[in-house]
């Protein structure tokens, strides 16, 4: 082939987006959360001197809060936040300073206590300790024994199996049977295998039931409670004013949604008098980040606002109504509505929340799905129709619960055509188990 035609010269034209670094920050301001957005805004206020943030976040995100009231409030809240929850050891060695002498045996039980895991398992081999240490059998057996009698019942159990135990044998309301049918057939009783059980201790199922029952209060993880986070605030950043009288909703943006962000221009006048052209140049580059940020969080609070409102004027029922209906509605709507694309839409709704006199709620609440119905003149969303599973479920026969297929059949009886994998998918964004785990012996409802 000759060499004219392997090489040559082609020019194309092609169109896409530069993204400028002003618009990556654009974005992502507008996707944080109001306490995102605070910390990077005190990112901001140490990489750049010639900034200060205004920060004063209240929980109630009240846009009139101020005065001593309110900073009492904030005093007390940070004063809760900065509260360190006792841990799982710090709460047994207190139970082991208070109610055993100093012996070798209490030795031994903060040495079981020292090898729980968050769960309050214990999860060390005894067999393995006696063979590395000099320790009596019977005494690291006390020492065992000494520590599951503490609280929380169900503390240094070694599996699940013995957790339950500790915490039957610890119960003064367990059922008849409980222990022993945990301590006997406890696989074929997780298995639901309850006809065998029933046999075996020559029973009926309304009693295993009434232990199963049972057993569902109790915890698979004593320990847990003392491993939990901290509690989280929500700040939100739109406040809904709602007349009942006149039947009128009206919306605010809160003050934390828009911090005022001030530009020290005596500090920067004062090194502008510098002749030094990097100094110069620095003072450019951060006069300009500051105008970048001030320009984007005024953005990113007219959006929220912008899409709050068109939430506001869908969604005026939700509001104005005791039962709180919810009309269908789409990320897309919106986006058309307001001529912004849909994840401009996406990102200024998750993640943000609005204030009522009833909660607090994201806006991505706000959003679902018309459902097929086959009645004239009305529309059902998601929520509507989970109602509907939620009540079907609610009246069935408790001996003989509805299958998905038998709930999609009384649905279309009502107008409303899902599929059995929605139904399936509906009950489980609800928390309602299947059929077989809803089946209850001894009752007809």
């Amino acid at each position: 082939m000759p060499l004219e035609q392997i090489y040559g010269q082609e020019q194309q034209q092609v169109q896409k987006l530069a993204m400028t670094q002003q618009m990556q920050q654009s974005i992502q301001i507008l996707r944080y959360s109001i306490e995102d957005l605070h910390d990077f805004l005190a990112q901001q206020q140490l990489d750049n001197p010639f900034i200060k943030i205004n920060d004063r976040m209240s929980y109630t995100g009240s846009s009139a809060s101020s005065g001593d009231n309110a900073d009492k409030k904030d005093d007390w809240i940070s004063q809760t936040a900065e509260h360190k929850q006792q841990s799982l050891y710090d709460y047994l060695l207190s139970q082991v300073h208070l109610t055993m002498r100093k012996t070798v045996l209490r030795g031994w039980v903060v040495f079981l206590i020292d090898h729980l895991d968050t769960n309050g398992y214990l999860r060390i081999d005894l067999t393995e300790i006696l063979q590395k240490t000099h320790v009596d059998q019977t005494t690291l057996l006390d020492a065992l024994t000494l520590l599951q009698q503490l609280d929380p019942p169900g503390i240094g159990a070694r599996n699940l199996k013995e957790c339950l135990l500790l915490q039957i044998e610890n119960s003064d309301n367990a059922p008849k049977y409980a222990y022993e049918i945990i301590d006997e057939s406890f696989v074929q009783f997780a298995d639901r295998k309850w006809s065998a059980v029933a046999q075996h201790f020559g029973i009926s199922l309304e009693e295993v039931q009434n232990v199963f029952d049972y057993v569902r209060t109790l915890s698979p993880a004593p320990g847990a409670v003392f491993g939990q986070d901290d509690i989280g605030y929500v700040y939100p950043d739109l406040l809904v004013e709602i007349d009942r009288k006149n039947q009128s909703v009206k919306l605010d943006v809160t003050k934390q949604s828009r911090p005022l962000v001030v530009f020290k221009k005596d500090y920067f006048d004062e090194f502008s008098q510098m002749p030094d052209a990097e100094v110069k140049k620095y003072l450019r580059e951060k006069k300009a980040d500051y105008l970048n940020i001030v320009r984007n969080i005024e953005r990113r609070g007219a959006t929220i606002e912008r899409v709050g409102q068109a939430i506001v004027n869908h969604q005026a029922g939700f509001f104005l109504k005791d039962e709180h209906p919810l009309n269908p509605l789409l990320l897309r709507d919106v986006a058309h509505e307001l001529h912004l694309h849909e994840s401009t839409v996406s990102r200024a709704v998750n993640g943000k929340y609005l204030k009522c006199d009833f909660g607090v709620f994201e806006l991505r609440h706000f959003f679902t799905k018309r459902v097929n119905n086959s009645k004239e003149d009305e529309e059902l969303t998601a929520d509507a129709v989970q109602s509907q599973i939620k009540a079907l479920v609610d009246a069935e026969n408790k001996a003989k619960p509805l299958s998905d297929s038998r709930l999609v059949e009384h649905l279309a009886q009502n107008g409303v055509k899902i599929s059995r994998r929605t139904v399936a998918k509906y009950r489980d964004m609800m928390g309602i188990v299947s059929s077989s785990k809803r089946k209850r012996f001894g009752e007809k409802r």
